[in-house]
C-alpha cells in the first residue's frame, strides 16, 4: 500500500509526530513512518539485521541539527595539529 489518508488525528499525536520530525530533521511523513515501525516493532527486525553491534543505539538520532552542530564545533580544536608537540615529537 503506497498511500493512506488519516483523518481526526488527535492533537496530543500531531504535536508528537511534528516534534519527532524536528527533532530528527525529517518530513512529517518518514516521522509519521519511524512512530509507526517503533510502535509495531517491524524497524527493530530490521536493525538487528543490518548491524553488528547494538551497544551505542540508545544514541543514534537523539540530538537536533543544533546540538549535533554544537557538539561539531565544540571539538574542532581537537581536530587541529599543535605544531610545537609535533615538531618534539619528530625529533
Amino acid at each position: 500500500m503506497k498511500q493512506i489518508t488519516l483523518r481526526g488525528i488527535p492533537v496530543d499525536i500531531e504535536r508528537m509526530i511534528k516534534r519527532e520530525a524536528e527533532r530528527k530533521g525529517l518530513s512529517l511523513n518518514k516521522a509519521f513512518i519511524s512512530l509507526l515501525e517503533k510502535a509495531t516493532g517491524t524497524k527493530e527486525k530490521v536493525q538487528k539485521r543490518k548491524f553488528l553491534h547494538h551497544d551505542l543505539d540508545h544514541l543514534c538520532g537523539i540530538w537536533t541539527k543544533r546540538e549535533g552542530e554544537g557538539f561539531t564545533k565544540t571539538i574542532e580544536f581537537q581536530r587541529s595539529i599543535d605544531e610545537d608537540l609535533w615538531k618534539n615529537a619528530k625529533s
